[in-house]
Formats: C-alpha cells, sequence, structure tokens
C-alpha cells in the first residue's frame, strides 16, 4: 500500500472472503467488520440499489470507527431484465436462478460506499457502482443440480461464483471481471488515491 494510505486503518464492512482476497491483492489489508443492519431498499434501479446498500453498510460500521479510519461497504447484485437476484434462500431458488441464467446474458452491479472517518464526528464519503455483463453457455438441468451439489452457488448473488466451477458455463464477459466477483478493485482502488490525496 502506497501514498498517504498507509496512516489510515482500512475497514471492509463485509463478511466476504473474496471481496479480502481482491483488496489483497492489491496490497491493501483490511480488517474485516461486517455490518448486520437489515438489507432493506425501496429501490428497483439495480444501480441506485447497489449503492444505497453498500451505504447503509458502510455508514453503519463508520458511526463506531476511529479518526483515521477508512471504511468500505459493498453490495452486488445480478439483473437478468427486470429481475433482480440476491443470495438464493435454497437449493431451489439457485435453481431457478441458474435456469434463468442458462444460454442468456445478464448483468452484474456491485456498488461501492468508501468513508473517511475524520474524527469529531466529521465523515467525507463517496459512492459508485460498476455494471459487468456476462454471457452464460447454455446449461442442463443435470448440470445445474450437480453445481449445486458443490454447495458454491448458496452464499453468492445470482447462486454463482465466476471464480470458482460455474467458469466452465462463463462464453465470455463485458467490462471489469472482478466486479463480478464482489469488489470492482481498479476503480475502488482509484476512487480512494483521489479521496485521500
Amino acid at each position: 500500500m502506497t501514498g498517504r494510505w498507509k496512516d489510515w486503518k482500512i475497514v471492509l464492512a463485509s463478511a466476504s472472503p473474496r471481496r479480502k482476497e481482491l483488496l489483497e491483492q492489491v496490497g491493501i489489508e483490511p480488517q474485516i467488520c461486517p455490518s448486520h443492519k437489515e438489507e432493506c431498499t425501496g429501490e428497483t434501479d439495480p444501480a441506485r440499489m447497489v449503492m444505497e446498500l453498500s451505504r447503509v453498510k458502510a455508514e453503519d460500521i463508520a458511526a463506531a470507527c476511529q479518526e483515521k479510519t477508512l471504511v468500505i461497504g459493498a453490495d452486488t447484485v445480478v439483473a437478468l431484465g427486470e429481475e433482480v437476484m440476491g443470495k438464493p434462500k435454497d437449493e431451489e431458488e439457485a435453481f431457478g436462478m441458474l435456469k434463468a441464467l442458462s444460454g442468456r446474458t445478464h448483468q452484474v452491479y456491485t456498488g461501492v460506499t468508501v468513508i473517511l472517518c475524520l474524527g469529531e464526528g466529521r465523515f467525507h464519503g463517496s459512492s459508485f457502482f460498476e455494471k459487468t455483463d456476462v454471457h452464460v453457455y447454455p446449461m442442463s438441468e443435470q448440470e445445474i443440480r450437480r453445481y449445486i451439489a458443490t454447495g458454491e452457488p448458496m452464499d453468492k448473488a445470482g447462486a454463482y461464483g465466476i471464480q470458482g466451477t460455474f467458469a466452465a458455463w462463463i462464453k465470455g464477459i463485458s467490462g471489469d471481471y472482478s466486479n463480478v466477483v464482489g469488489l470492482p478493485l481498479g476503480r475502488l482502488y482509484h476512487e480512494i488515491k483521489e479521496m485521500t490525496e
């Protein structure tokens, strides 16, 4: 980690091991402090939805942080037309999501909020979103069931992880790969750099 960030404690308001790994990839060692605030929003537009949810998570954690702490909140959803998919509640819901995504192109939206805790109740924050198109090969019902049996889909938006065995059904992507994993890394790095300089 370089520049003026070295004086800041970085807190990730998410328990996602994938987001932690992505940050470590660019030299950011975050402290993990997931928000347990209920994820509810009246937004139906996926871009606004993920930005609002990322802001709720980041603000929840930032409220209790000391000066010189930088908090990162993130939220990811999968959108297929008008349908927005979060994490499946059970295997049947995972099956329905994967059957809908099979052979089609969908969008992955990740909203990110960065909050600088400046002390004395002062904060400086910024929110943004990134969108990536993902093209999926057709899957048979048997292939979907076999994939669900791995357990991999159950804690992921849209019931799949691009960095896992589901890679076998990824025909291609248009946009940021790390955004599909759960954090648009390049954009986030430069947002933080701009904010701290």
